[in-house]
């Protein structure tokens, strides 16, 4: 799996910091030696890309995220942010390679938060999920994983466009039937994951912006992405909203670490 590092921001100031998350991550890579079923890991073999950001230009970083990605959807790829709002030009690209080669996309997102404001000229972390779907992203294939904190016009646009959801409590049953239920959802499509380290509870990932209590566990999550990076048809992944300027003890930052390490 290539990965690229997006070190791409647009959360109107309250974000600051993630463009950091990837080189915090590249130096917690040397301490894993392991995936945990015993695959041998080592961050010199890793293929490694990154796209240019323009802090001044937001039309011209979104542009770069979007030709980068839209060229590597040839492999399986993951994206390292950065904020969501890189997620609008990754997933955009996804969508338009998807209807280009004749295939149906799926989006299944992890994340406390269903991004979907009222979107601005260039979609911020908050919004770029409504912004994707009023270009025409289908919303019967994307489904929301993990979220517990919804404005009132978020509630009525996800109603409006029947984006379903898996709610956390589901989880205090049994996670196998969970997992399959998610992987059921996105079977015969091409899957992009979307994954808001935020949709894991604080106390496992307190490096991030808008942390919402009562989240998935580490642990959870960890099984989760065991499972669904088998599938055939995942096609590329993003791991956004790292804060290592707002992390403790560096425990975000290791635990994306971990998940990268597991999904590759």
């Amino acid at each position: 799996m290539k990965i690229i590092s997006v070190p791409g921001i647009n959360g109107l100031g309250k974000t600051i910091g993630c463009e950091e998350a990837f080189d915090y991550i590249f130096e917690e890579f040397e301490k894993i030696h392991s995936t945990e079923n015993g695959k041998p890991f080592d961050r010199d073999l890793l293929n490694i890309e990154k796209v240019l950001i323009n802090y001044d230009n937001l039309d011209l970083s979104n542009k770069n995220i979007y030709e980068k990605a839209f060229e590597s959807f040839e492999e399986k790829v993951l994206f390292v942010g950065g904020d969501h709002s890189i997620s609008y030009s990754l997933t955009r690209a996804f969508f338009d390679k998807c209807q280009n080669s004749g295939k149906e996309p799926c989006l299944i997102v992890f994340d406390a938060h269903p991004d979907c404001m009222e979107p601005m000229q260039e979609p911020t972390h908050e919004e770029w999920l409504r912004k994707l779907v009023e270009d025409g992203f289908p919303a019967k294939n994307i489904l929301l994983v993990g979220v517990r904190n919804i404005w009132k016009d978020e509630l009525i646009f996800l109603k409006e466009n029947g984006i379903r959801s898996i709610n956390l409590n589901r989880f205090l049953g049994n996670i196998e039937d969970i997992c399959d239920s998610i992987m059921e959802f996105a079977n015969d499509k091409e899957l992009y994951l979307s994954i808001d380290i935020d949709v894991i509870d604080p106390v496992f990932a307190p490096g991030t912006g808008h942390k919402e209590v009562g989240g998935l566990t580490s642990r959870q999550f960890i099984y989760l992405i065991q499972r669904i990076k088998k599938m055939k048809n995942l096609r590329a992944v993003d791991l956004v909203e790292i804060n290592p300027e707002k992390d403790i003890d560096n425990l975000t930052v290791k635990l994306g670490a971990k998940i990268i390490v597991e999904l590759i």
